[in-house]
C-alpha cells in the first residue's frame, strides 16, 4: 500500500546532537511508502536548542510544550499533534534515534500489509541499563497477569497505527499520563485491536553529550536511579488506577470499526 500521507510523530527532551538525522533518515526510509511525510515533534522545553537545530526543514513541525512534563505527556501531544494532520497512517518513535530508518519502515510496510489496526517494534539487542531492561520485564509480566497473555515489549516506542484506532487509545488515556503506551497495549488487547509485531533493533541514543534523553543524563549507574525508582513507583500506581483494577477506567475502552459515510454504502438493489 502507498499512503497519501503518513505521519511520524516524536516526543523530545535535549536531543539537538542526533535528532536531524534522525529525521532524515528516516524520510529517506519511508518516502518510497508515500505520497507525503510530515514529521511531528514535541518538543518538552528543551535547554539545549532542539527547536533550533530543525529549522529550515518544511516537512517538521515542532511544538513546544507550555511546560517539561516528561516523556508521557508529551508523547500524548505528539498523537494529537499528528492526529490533526489526518494522515493515512501514524508512527510514533522516540526522539533520541535509538532504531534503525529502515526497520521503522519495515513496520509501517507491515501495517499495510497485514491489515493491522497496529504495528510494534519488539526491541532487541536493547543497549538500556540492565535496571530498564529489568524494569521492562516485570512490567510486561504484571500486563500478561493482567490480560491473560503475553504482550511483547508492553512499552516500546516504536508503533504504527492506524488513525481510527489511535484516536480511540488517546482519547482514553488522560493526557497527563506517566506510560500511556503501557495503557496503550492493555487497551489494545482487551479493546480486540489487530496488533501485529515486528523485531527491530535497539541502538544507543544519537548524540554524545550528557543531558540528553527524557529520562535525564545519559551516563548508566551501575544500580538504578532515585529518580527512576520513583518513577517506576508513580507509573505502578497510575498503571492501577487507570488500567490493572477492577472496575477501571481503561477497562472499558472499546473499538468500534468506523462505518463508511452515506455516500459511500452500497446502495441497495430495488
Amino acid at each position: 500500500m502507498h499512503y497519501a500521507h503518513l505521519a511520524v510523530v516524536m516526543p523530545a527532551y535535549n536531543e539537538a546532537e542526533g535528532i536531524g538525522g534522525f529525521i532524515d533518515e528516516i524520510r529517506t526510509a519511508v518516502a518510497p511508502l508515500a505520497e507525503r511525510v510530515t514529521f511531528v515533534v514535541a518538543d518538552d522545553r528543551s535547554t539545549d536548542g532542539t527547536p533550533g537545530s530543525l529549522a529550515g526543514r518544511d516537512d517538521v513541525q515542532v511544538l513546544i510544550q507550555p511546560a517539561n512534563r516528561g516523556h508521557g505527556p508529551t508523547a500524548l501531544a505528539a498523537y494529537r499533534a499528528g492526529l490533526a494532520l489526518a494522515p493515512d497512517a501514524l508512527v510514533h518513535v522516540d526522539g533520541d534515534g535509538q532504531f534503525i530508518g529502515t526497520e521503522i519502515a519495515a513496520a509501517v510496510r507491515a501495517l499495510s500489509e497485514t491489515g493491522a489496526d497496529a504495528v510494534h517494534g519488539v526491541r532487541r539487542e536493547r543497549s538500556d541499563a540492565w535496571y530498564r531492561q529489568a524494569l521492562t520485564a516485570c512490567v510486561r509480566l504484571l500486563i500478561a497477569v493482567a490480560v491473560g497473555r503475553g504482550i511483547p515489549d508492553v512499552n516500546t516506542p516504536l508503533r504504527v497505527y492506524r488513525p481510527d484506532a489511535v484516536r480511540m487509545l488517546v482519547g482514553a488515556v488522560p493526557s497527563g499520563a506517566l506510560v500511556p503506551h503501557v495503557h496503550f497495549s492493555l487497551a489494545e488487547a482487551r479493546a480486540g485491536l489487530t496488533v501485529r509485531y515486528v523485531r527491530v533493533r535497539s541502538i544507543p541514543r544519537r548524540g554524545a553529550s550528557a543531558t540528553g534523553t527524557m529520562w535525564g543524563r545519559a551516563a548508566r549507574p551501575s544500580v538504578p536511579p532515585k529518580r527512576l525508582v520513583l518513577f517506576a513507583w508513580h507509573a505502578l500506581v497510575e498503571a492501577w488506577r487507570w488500567s490493572l483494577r477492577p472496575g477501571a477506567p481503561l477497562r472499558a475502552v472499546e473499538f468500534r470499526t468506523p462505518q463508511p459515510e452515506p455516500s459511500q454504502r452500497e446502495t441497495p438493489d430495488r
